[in-house]
């Protein structure tokens, strides 16, 4: 039986959706990066696993800079706040920099692209830290309900949507050759719209959204001083909070379950164009950018779809079991669409999609909730408002492993045996390799997701349980 939530709980509709823009901005900048690197292979004839070894580098240095963005999140004191100063530079140094990163010129080498690519990426994800970590963090504190979390977390996933139903177009957009000499040049101008888009939109966050926990954690501070302000102790504190955030296991659980959905499915996220493009249509480009856009706009659409559902079913059985629901279908999608790759009904694809859809719809829903849940656990156990830490940390996980799976990805297409210049001859084996790794890895690694959330222990009796305890010992806010 779910509890009420009481109307100081609830987050007004304005709030939810300037939160929700923030999601929105925070998947585009990392949706438009992937979908539109298939330029260096396709359009400047870089190596796939160059390319994936390009994508996956930058993203290595999260595990400093993550953590660290969170640790001065948390202990930022301002009259504006914890988070919204970092969100609104953040937008404004992550837009430019991404609009630079694809002013790629034409006409030179491999080396000097990887170079050029890789420096401005490095800048790019500093950027994109600065903004997304405070963001993450400020959706934690937003309300303290274990229900009004789910259902703002299911706003944010469900604006945020949107940026998976335009980045599928965007390869189709830079191939069109009636509005560009090239895809290289289509990737140019593409990048100053999405560029320009992230920093009108990811200021809205930092100037509408509200900071809930900014005088608690104050008074937190002063009761428990972290034992000076000089440079030392807080080297010491940000590693004392970090190895503390390591070893609370239930938060440990929710960053491996995430690890393995989402980067199972990032492992293979670009065999499903290489699928459609050289086993669906042959070679032929235009046909497949087109599947490409279709299937990517139905997922997006189904998602639309999947979120208010997840987070209705999450307030009536609890959000453990609607991820055991969520990943399940997605499981039962995955091995669908191995049987709808057909050369005769290419659409026969969508019949899919919908039931993969579960997977990430399902997964950020329910993980940003759940997240919040175990800062309120965090803080009962060391009296401390960490949600800029958690969220960085939580991240930092799936970045990592993002980065290996980009990184690995290039690689596991060339173990296909997949050569650009043979086009729409391809071997029947690395063809049907591509199929086999694009249905089997997310699967494998869902299930192993299941199983690690089967012991996750916070229910909604244990989080209210928690949060009455907080409240007695700090009061109501």
């Amino acid at each position: 039986m779910t509890g009420r939530t009481a109307a100081a709980d609830r987050v007004p509709l304005g709030q939810r959706a300037a939160y929700g823009l923030g999601a929105l901005v925070n998947n585009l900048l990392g949706a438009a990066i992937g979908v539109m690197a298939i330029v260096l292979n396709l359009g400047l004839g870089m190596n796939p696993a160059v390319v994936g070894i390009l994508m996956s580098l930058p993203r290595l240095t999260d595990a400093l800079t993550d953590p660290l963005m969170g640790y001065i999140s948390d202990q930022t004191r301002s009259r504006w706040g914890r988070r919204r100063p970092y969100i609104f530079a953040g937008a404004i140094l992550s837009g430019l920099i991404f609009a630079g990163l694809w002013q790629l010129p034409s006409g030179h080498s491999q080396s000097f692209y990887f170079w050029y690519f890789l420096l401005g990426s490095l800048l790019f994800y500093l950027a994109y830290t600065v903004y997304a970590t405070p963001w993450v963090a400020l959706g934690y504190e937003m309300t303290p309900d274990y229900n009004e979390r789910t259902r703002l977390m299911g706003v944010a996933n469900w604006m945020g949507q949107f940026a998976w139903l335009a980045a599928p177009w965007f390869y189709k957009i830079m191939e069109d050759d009636r509005l560009f000499e090239d895809s290289v040049q289509g990737a140019r101008m593409l990048a100053v719209a999405v560029g320009i888009f992230v920093i009108l939109a990811g200021v809205v966050p930092a100037l509408f959204c509200r900071e809930r926990m900014q005088n608690v954690a104050a008074r937190e501070d002063a009761a428990s001083p972290a034992g000076g302000e000089g440079l030392w102790s807080n080297v010491v504190s940000f590693f004392r909070g970090f190895l503390v955030t390591l070893r609370c296991k239930p938060f440990l659980q929710l960053c491996i379950a995430t690890f393995l959905v989402f980067n199972g499915f990032m492992l293979v996220s670009s065999f499903s164009s290489y699928v459609i493009i050289f086993y669906v249509y042959g070679g032929d480009r235009d046909l497949g950018s087109q599947l490409i856009g279709w299937n990517g706009t139905a997922s997006a659409i189904a998602t639309f779809c999947v979120i208010p559902l997840v987070t209705m079913i999450s307030t009536r059985i609890g959000k453990r079991k609607a991820f055991f629901m969520a990943v399940g279908i997605s499981v039962f999608g995955y091995a669908l669409k191995f049987f709808c790759y057909s050369q005769e009904h290419p659409l026969l694809l969508l019949a899919s999609t919908p039931f993969i859809a579960f997977g990430l719809g399902g997964l950020f829903t329910l993980m940003g909730s759940m997240v919040a849940d175990v800062c309120d656990f965090d803080e009962l156990e060391t009296g401390h408002r960490r949600e800029g830490m958690f969220g960085s940390i939580f991240w930092w996980v799936v970045k990592l492993g993002m980065a290996l799976a980009l990184g690995i990805s290039g690689f596991l297409l060339n173990a296909t045996g997949f050569d650009v210049e043979a086009a729409g001859a391809q071997p029947e084996r690395t063809l049907f390799l591509m199929r086999l790794f694009d249905v089997g890895v997310p699967i494998v690694t869902s299930l192993v997701a299941i199983w690690t959330i089967s012991a996750y222990p916070i229910t909604e009796e244990k989080a209210r349980q928690t949060r009455e305890l907080l409240e007695a010992r700090r009061g109501r806010n």
